[in-house]
């Protein structure tokens, strides 16, 4: 693997699109249309803003709207050898500070009309005016440093943030190309996630690194209803999305012309086979891959491509997560670390180059998480994804559910813990317990039970409305004066859960 795989897999590709394909469309936003000209100009005003502030730290707060000046920053940040830090605006105010207060950065590049940060360390992107190209390569930044930090839910109540290096990306670039998929200036792609969560870096790099356009789905929006417009309107060739959205989109899948559609990644969380059944209906010309994998270890890591009309493997319904991608090594291990035989259960753990440094300032998450084994008389380092799963005879690896106290609510790994933490912060220590389940229409919800007698919960709801984001929000509220115990005298969570309806 080259030395400078971040260049050659990202920088030099978005700069030749930007060249090749100046008066082509490289974003589509809110029904706006942005040329590459016009990212490059927005990326060189942007840069020369940050080499003026002489700013000598990596990491940078970036708030992410859904902007054009929002994507140029991130390009403008990485010409410069330095670490996006992704703040999102609709996000409680005191989470994103805890964020910048971990990363210990003085700068933040934000988009927005009006900041609400303080003004001594914003730099207003939207107003700068561009002067001249500022594009040029600087080849002493080494693969091993940051790209982004992503915070995701942590069980103290602290965000707990993954390192991604340069090296990271591009080997993930690498390795997403060699799966087959193809891209060109052609294409039209679709980007829905937010720039908080893993898979949006791979809905912008795809089509920027080939010269298509990508196209946006802006903050506060009905991201299913929007997505499915543009896929229509726009005769979108290339979409990632999560099921949840295919499940909202299910009732309309009749009335949406989706035929524009060449290939559709599926990830974020478990996909249920007969969804993706209903959605060959619908989308008739697609090809449907299955993409599994943790932030730790960059977007995905496996990937298994469905056949329209033959057989496609699952367990008890989900897709298989199928095989490792090009540059990951994936094993099972039993619980003393040794490796299952094919078709025995144990928890999945990768290595390879996409593998993540590890947890910003988290060396206790770290050495829990990361761990090194020799294979094929090489030591490798692996990363504890948590994921219960097994591999069939033809090497396929079927997914059969969690091994830890988290779940995927959106696309988004939440931590439980982190709930239960904020609810018994508010409760004065009071027992409060987080349990996912999926409700009528598939869609995984959390219900926060409460050892004690009915009250007001409103109180409690507007404070955790300040600590959490919207999606980790309990929908509903059980409360219990005495919770149920199991035989080891824990809480009986199987009990609890039971009393959901």
């Amino acid at each position: 693997m080259s030395n400078h795989i971040f260049s050659e897999q990202v920088v030099f590709p978005v700069l030749n699109s930007i060249n090749n394909y100046s008066e082509r469309n490289a974003f589509c936003i809110n029904e706006l249309f942005y040329t590459y000209e016009t990212l490059g100009q927005y990326i060189s005003k942007i840069r020369k803003a940050i080499i003026d502030r002489e700013f000598d730290k990596t990491n940078v707060g970036l708030v992410v709207n859904d902007d054009i000046a929002t994507y140029a920053s991130i390009f403008a940040l990485w010409l410069e050898g330095k670490c996006y830090v992704p703040l999102h605006p609709d996000q409680p105010l005191d989470r994103c500070l805890d964020i910048l207060e971990q990363v210990g950065t003085s700068l933040i590049l934000d988009s927005s009309e009006k900041t609400r940060y303080s003004k001594d360390v914003v730099l207003l992107t939207k107003i700068l005016a561009y002067e001249e190209n500022c594009l040029r390569v600087d080849d002493t930044f080494s693969d091993d440093e940051l790209a982004y930090i992503l915070f995701t839910s942590g069980s103290t109540g602290i965000p707990k943030g993954v390192m991604i290096t340069r090296e990271n990306v591009g080997v993930f670039m690498d390795s997403f190309w060699k799966t087959g998929i193809e891209i060109n200036e052609y294409d039209r792609c679709l980007q829905c996630f937010d720039l908080t969560f893993d898979v949006s870096v791979q809905s912008y790099l795809v089509a920027l690194t080939r010269g298509a356009c990508v196209y946006t789905v802006p903050h506060g929006q009905i991201k299913y209803v929007y997505a499915s417009g543009l896929i229509e309107d726009h005769k979108l060739t290339f979409g990632a999305m999560a099921p949840s959205m295919l499940r909202y989109m299910k009732p309309y899948f009749n009335e949406i012309d989706a035929t524009s559609l060449k290939t559709c990644i599926l990830t974020a969380e478990a996909c249920p086979l007969s969804l993706m059944e209903d959605w060959y209906e619908c989308a008739v010309n697609t090809e449907i891959y299955d993409f599994y994998g943790p932030t730790e270890a960059t977007i995905y890591c496996t990937y298994y491509k469905l056949t329209k009309g033959g057989e496609n493997k699952s367990l008890n319904g989900i897709i298989s997560i199928g095989l490792p991608m090009e540059n990951v090594t994936a094993i099972i291990l039993d619980e003393n670390k040794n490796i299952v035989s094919l078709g025995e259960k144990g928890e999945l753990c990768v290595a390879g180059g996409q593998v993540t440094k590890g947890y910003w300032n988290n060396p206790q998450r770290n050495l829990e998480s990361f761990f090194e084994k020799e294979i094929d008389k090489n030591v490798l380092r692996f990363y504890h994804t948590g994921d219960l799963c097994y591999q069939a005879s033809d090497g396929n690896i079927m997914y059969s559910g969690r091994l830890d106290n988290q779940a995927k609510i959106q696309g988004f790994r939440v931590e439980l813990g982190e709930i239960e933490f904020h609810a018994r912060t508010f409760l004065k220590n009071k027992n409060a317990v987080a349990i996912a389940f999926d409700n009528e229409a598939n869609l995984t919800e959390i219900a926060l039970f409460i050892e004690s007698e009915t009250f007001d919960p409103k109180d409690l709801q507007n404070y955790m409305r300040s600590k959490m984001p919207s999606y980790m929000i309990p929908t509903k509220l059980f409360f219990e004066p005495i919770f149920p115990l199991n035989t080891n005298d824990k809480i009986d969570r199987n009990k609890l859960k039971r009393l959901i309806q």
